[in-house]
Order: C-alpha cells, then sequence, then structure tokens
C-alpha cells in the first residue's frame, strides 16, 4: 500500500442472495483528507460504509488499514486500531448529562469494554478536564450540564462528536452528519468537521452537495454498487455519468 494512503480496498464485493450490493469497489484513501462517498439511493454506500468498519463481512475482496489487512477483523478490534465510525459506535445517553456522556466514552477508551463505570464515580471525576477539553473542541462548553435530550439535533450531532474523538481515532468515518439538519446546524457541523480533519483522515457519506464541495478533497461516486466517477468536485461534477446519475436526478 502507498505510504500516504491510509485506508484501501481491493475488488471489495458484497452479495445478498446474488445481489451485489457493492460490486469490486476499490477505493484509496489518502492520510490527512476528507474523503466523501456520494451516490444515488441504492448506490451500495452504507452497504460500503458497513464493510470498511466490520459490521458486515465482505464475500470477496480486501479491506486494508495503515497496512494492515483487516478484513476478517470484528468492529471492536478495529475501533481500537483506531479506525471509528460515528453516529454508530458513539453511543449517546439522552437522559444524562452531555459532560457524563463523554465521561463515559473517555472511561470505555480506558476500561476497553467493561461497563464497571456505572459504579466508579470518583473515576469519571478524574477524567473531567479531558472531557471538558473535548466539549470546547466541539463547542458544547456552555451546555455541559444539560441532558443529551435538551440538545437540538446538530448540538447532538456534535456531541457524537465528542464522544467519538474520546476514543482517539486516527481515521473518522461519518455516516450522513447532516441529515435531517437545518442551515444553522449544518453549518455548524461544517465548521466543526473541518476542524476536526485538521489531525485526522475522514471518510464521509454524505447527501448534501453543498457540504461535500465544501469540505472533501476527493469525491468516489458509486452508482449500482459500482465507482463510477472519482476525483474533486469540480471534476466530478462535470462527469456526464455521475450527472445522469445522480447529480441530474434533482440532487444539485
Amino acid at each position: 500500500m502507498q505510504p500516504d494512503v491510509i485506508l484501501a480496498t481491493e475488488n471489495l464485493t458484497k452479495e445478498f442472495y446474488g445481489f451485489r450490493a457493492v460490486d469490486n469497489v476499490t477505493l484509496k484513501v489518502r492520510r490527512g483528507e476528507i474523503h466523501a462517498l456520494i451516490g444515488p439511493n441504492g448506490a451500495g454506500k452504507t452497504t460500503c460504509f458497513n464493510l470498511l468498519t466490520k459490521f458486515l463481512s465482505p464475500s470477496k475482496g480486501t479491506i486494508t488499514y495503515k497496512g494492515m489487512d483487516i478484513t476478517g477483523m470484528k468492529p471492536a478490534d478495529v475501533a481500537r486500531l483506531g479506525l471509528v465510525r460515528s453516529f454508530q459506535i458513539s453511543a449517546v445517553f439522552p437522559h444524562l448529562s452531555v459532560l457524563e456522556n463523554v465521561r463515559i466514552a473517555l472511561q470505555r477508551r480506558v476500561r476497553g469494554d467493561s461497563f464497571d463505570f456505572w459504579r466508579s464515580e470518583s473515576v469519571l471525576k478524574s477524567l473531567n478536564e479531558e472531557a471538558y477539553r473535548l466539549l470546547e473542541a466541539v463547542g458544547l462548553s456552555d451546555y455541559r450540564h444539560a441532558t443529551a435530550a435538551e440538545l437540538s439535533y446538530g448540538r447532538k450531532r456534535a456531541l457524537e462528536i465528542a464522544t467519538t474523538l474520546a476514543l482517539e481515532p486516527e481515521m473518522l468515518l461519518l455516516d450522513e452528519p447532516m441529515a435531517g439538519m437545518g442551515r444553522e446546524d449544518v453549518e455548524r457541523i461544517t465548521e466543526l468537521i473541518r476542524e476536526v480533519s485538521k489531525n485526522r483522515t475522514i471518510l464521509m457519506v454524505e447527501h448534501n452537495l453543498s457540504v461535500v464541495a465544501t469540505l472533501s478533497n476527493t469525491i468516489t461516486v458509486l452508482a449500482r454498487g459500482q465507482v463510477l466517477a472519482e476525483g474533486n468536485y469540480a471534476t466530478v461534477s462535470k462527469d456526464p455519468r455521475v450527472v445522469e446519475a445522480y447529480i441530474g436526478a434533482g440532487h444539485a
């Protein structure tokens, strides 16, 4: 694998009862970039994401992360290597405070899959300093004593990012981070992703093309489970195949 490539797939394929949801996808994500995975509904984006984060096993093909073959690994083992999927792995507890949510995520990193933290208040308090730092990084310092349920949709997303960052990911996979958001929240989370990307690699599935155009260094377009096009936004947005399959279908 090339030294500047952190995550790569080779002929990645997933079949469901003879139907190929992902069909021979070869992908390379470079270190330090924001790489977007886009395409029309049914293109195979979610299935591809599930394969990369090991929630599904491929029918064939390989997945390599930091030069290591992770094709047969479990999700928790991949996360420990620094490849973490936000909005899936990072559970938010709605009736706990924002601060408590982040402390629990920090406790998970420190103690692995043990849930002894429910009776370890003294241990949780020792993690306050790092929790405060994470909340400041995602713009939630003023909400630390609010319950997660009280937060707006966009701020819940920010909290989920904070709990994911607590796991110290080297590469972050974001699954439709802007889904269901109003303009103000989209702008806030866009800036947060830009800030978070300064010292890590990001791969995201996103339908909001203005966000994709603003943030992404590289874009891979999927259609019918296959790679249709790849390049920067200026390149893929003018590709006739992409226009016909995706952008021309009302996603411009």
